[in-house]
Parts: C-alpha cells; structure tokens; sequence
C-alpha cells in the first residue's frame, strides 16, 4: 500500500477547505483551474486573482457591522487599504471599486492618487490617510491636494515638526491633521519602542502647547498602529489598551477628534492548519473601546482600520515546475524549481515568512520530505519549513508521467512584488537613488558622472500599469 500525497494531507488538515480543493486530480485555488494556467502560460507564473480583494474588504466590514450593531456602538467603521502592501493598478481599483478609503505611505503615493484622480476612482471626498515620516516632497504634494479640494485628506503627523510645513504650504483656512502615537514593539524586537510616531507622553502636550494654539490646524484622528498586527496577545491587547485610553484623555481637551485608527492588519493563513477568529477579536476591539469611552463619558469615535496584506495577500500566488531532484546526502533531498525563491518570495528568505506550499498536481504519487532550492548561487535561497517540521513534504517525481511536479505557493499577493523590485517597484515606492560613477583620471584627478538619476514617479507608475 502506498502512502500518498492525498491521504496525508486529508489526514493531517481539514481539506478541502474554502481556497482550495481538488479536481480531476488538479488542485484549484479560489475555484481557478491552475493547471490550465499553467499549460497556457508556462512557469514560472505569477498570478493574481481579483474577486478575492472584494471578498476581503467585505468580510471585515460584514465583522465590524455585526459587533458594532451588537454592542451599540455609536461610531462608525471605514475600512483603508495601505498602497505599501501592492500598489499595482488593478489593485488599487479593484479596492476602490469596492468602496474602500487609502492610507498612503510616501511621495509617489499622491502621484498615484492623482492618476486614480484623472480615471475617476477617486473623488474629492475619497478619505485618504497619509502616513509615514514625510519628506518636504511629501508633505507639499499633501498640501497641494488639500488646496485642489480634496475635502478628506488626513496627513498623520509622525513628528512635531512636522506641522510646520503644512502650515507653510497649505492655502486653506482650515485642514486636518491626525497623529500618530509611538508604541511599544514586542519583547522580543530588538527595539523598545517604534521609530515612528510620537511618544505616547508628548502627545497630550503637544496637541495643548502646538496643535490647539493653532487656528487651522483641527486634529480628527489619533493613529495607533502594532506592526506584528491584531493578534489575541497580551502584548497587542495591552498596546491597544493604551491607544484607547490615550484618545480617551485627549478627547477631554480637544472637541475636534473624532476617529481612531486601529492600523494594524489582521493575519492571513500562511498553513492550511491556520485559524483565527475574525469575529471575536473585532467584536473584543469594539467592545473595549465603547467601554473604555464610557468609563471617561466622552463619545464613542469612528473606527478606521488600514488592511493592507489582509486586503491583498490571499489574492496571490506563484507557481514554479520542479525541474530536478538532487539526493545531496542520505538525508536531504532537494527539489530545485525553475525561479529563484529569494528573488520571487523575499519575505521567505529576509523574515522567515511562510506561505502555503501546495503540489498542483501528483497527488496520488507517495511523499518524502525535500527542501526546495532556488536557481540562483547564494546559499540562502531555498525553502524548507512547515508548521510540523523543517522540512517539507512533497509527492515523489520518480513515476511514469511525463508531466514534472508544479508547486504552488499561495497568499503572496502582499509586499513580495515591492521587496523584490518587481521591474523596477519599490517598498512604499521610494525611489531608487541617483547613481554617480567616480574614477581618477591619469592625473589623479577625480572625475565624476552620473549614471543613472533618481528614479521619478512616471517610470514607477508606468510599470505599475498607471
């Protein structure tokens, strides 16, 4: 009797699950036939399914409805994709097609909002949320937009200096501001507290000594974000804590705020034995800010939430065919793929990021365990743990099909394109710097030349498909 592929992932997971099942054979992702993708296209294939963002952003809105309603909160909720997470055109309107506001991470972000602008996905009412530590590029193309109407634009000051350029930039008698509270990262970061945002004991200061001597300056928001994410942790439950008592004393002093950004995503699975109840930690976060509300009897704020890799991540994978099996010792077997793994999936390779690793096809052949390997030379471009162990499991190759294994990693449509520099793309899309050449001539003289300029908006946008 063999010990197939199938029987031991039925064994070992619920399957099928909702993204995944199998069909005459093949596995489907999201119902999507990929084995036809794959005769169609070849690998190594990059795909991105679209249905799965609105899908997304309804879920969460479907949560927060319910707890909202259940427990009579009297704010309300608005959901934000962060532009960091993908910023590829069919991205962006796919999230705005579904009503969804934008959170921006840095100066390309507005020449982005402002091509979204011209197509007519965004309006002079769209919330648009800036976040960041903003470069003077950055801070005046805010203002700019501010000053051609945009109603909604919510710059989160990351310093307390940086009031002063929207004071010198921005025409309007009045605009908003948010601002954005330092926290306090994991035990086990190698730092105490986050370098962005303003430390948690100025805040309150700040606003009564800078923000609220200033007539035009109204602050609407206060920006709390943990950036491992909402997590049913003690770490994250006692950083919120502080977020919310935080806006709570500000209140008290400042009639202006209304909002609280929770930003922050929610996890996707990165195993088919991943769980998480999305219910329950929205309904937990509503009810803890409606009581801490009560407790100091100030209105209850609107919700904003910034979901980037939970908007986009599930929507995307990348398949790659086996090409070899390398025996290297008695106990490792490596199954090398036509792509490099570094290149591809960066988040593998810089934070040990996992993602689903499924065969698309060869089911019904036996397993073994295999690392996979990468087709570049450095040492570190490989693959090779699961939740149950280092190694992973994998169908044999050696049968009579002359169809090669396909591989499958999925929910990788969330900052892969960006960290590898997907032709020319960026993380947060900060440019590329200009690149000078020095030399000495046969005098010794230095010569000097530049090679390439800093990279501009338009050529990023272009690749972008804007």
């Amino acid at each position: 009797m063999i010990n197939r592929y199938t029987d031991l992932i039925h064994q070992t997971f619920d399957f099928p699950q909702e993204s995944f099942e199998m069909v005459d054979g093949y596995l489907r992702f999201n119902n999507i036939n990929l084995i036809e993708l794959v005769q169609k296209y070849g690998t190594p294939l990059k795909l991105t399914y679209l249905p799965k963002i609105g899908q997304q952003i309804e879920k969460a809105r479907k949560h927060f409805k319910k707890a909202i309603k259940h427990s009579g909160y009297q704010g309300k909720y608005y959901y934000c994709y962060c532009t960091k997470s993908c910023h590829f055109s069919h991205v962006l309107k796919e999230v705005l097609d579904h009503g969804a506001h934008i959170e921006t991470s840095s100066s390309f972000d507005i020449d982005l909002i402002l091509k979204l602008y011209k197509e007519g996905k965004v309006n002079e009412k769209t919330i648009i949320i800036n976040n960041g530590f903003k470069t003077e590029d950055y801070t005046q193309k805010i203002s700019e937009l501010i000053n051609n109407g945009f109603t909604n634009i919510i710059p989160i000051l990351d310093n307390k200096q940086e009031i002063f350029y929207y004071d010198q930039y921005v025409e309007e008698d009045e605009f908003s501001v948010g601002i954005r509270v330092a926290t306090e990262e994991e035990p086990n970061f190698e730092f105490y507290t986050s370098r962005l945002g303003i430390r948690n004991s100025e805040v309150v200061p700040f606003y009564r000594d800078v923000l609220s001597q200033n007539k035009r300056a109204k602050l609407k928001m206060l920006h709390f974000f943990v950036d491992t994410g909402i997590k049913d942790s003690i770490y994250y439950w006692g950083e919120l804590k502080k977020g919310i008592s935080l806006y709570c004393e500000l209140k008290k002093i400042c009639p202006d705020l209304t909002a609280l950004n929770i930003g922050g995503g929610m996890p996707i699975p990165n195993t088919l034995g991943f769980e998480y109840d999305y219910g329950y930690m929205i309904s937990e976060i509503v009810n803890l800010i409606k009581e801490s509300c009560e407790e100091f009897d100030i209105p209850e704020p609107d919700i904003y939430t910034e979901f980037g890799k939970y908007t986009v991540g599930e929507s995307g994978a990348a398949i790659f065919s086996v090409l070899n099996t390398k025996q290297q010792n008695d106990a490792e077997v490596w199954y090398m793929v036509d792509n490099s793994l570094m290149n591809t999936l960066p988040d593998s390779w810089g934070i040990g990021e996992r993602f689903i690793l499924l065969p698309i096809n060869k089911w019904n052949n036996g397993f073994r365990r295999v690392n996979i390997g990468g087709l570049s030379c450095d040492n570190s471009d490989y693959y090779n743990a699961e939740v149950h162990e280092n190694q992973v499991y994998m169908p044999v190759t050696d049968d009579d099909s002359k169809e090669p294994l396909f591989l499958g990693f999925f929910n990788t449509g969330a900052y892969q394109d960006a960290l590898s520099g997907y032709g020319g793309v960026k993380h947060c899309m900060i440019p590329s710097p200009k690149h000078v050449i020095v030399d000495i001539d046969e005098d010794g003289k230095q010569i000097d030349y530049l090679l390439f300029p800093e990279q501009t908006a338009d050529s990023m946008l272009s690749i972008l498909g804007y």
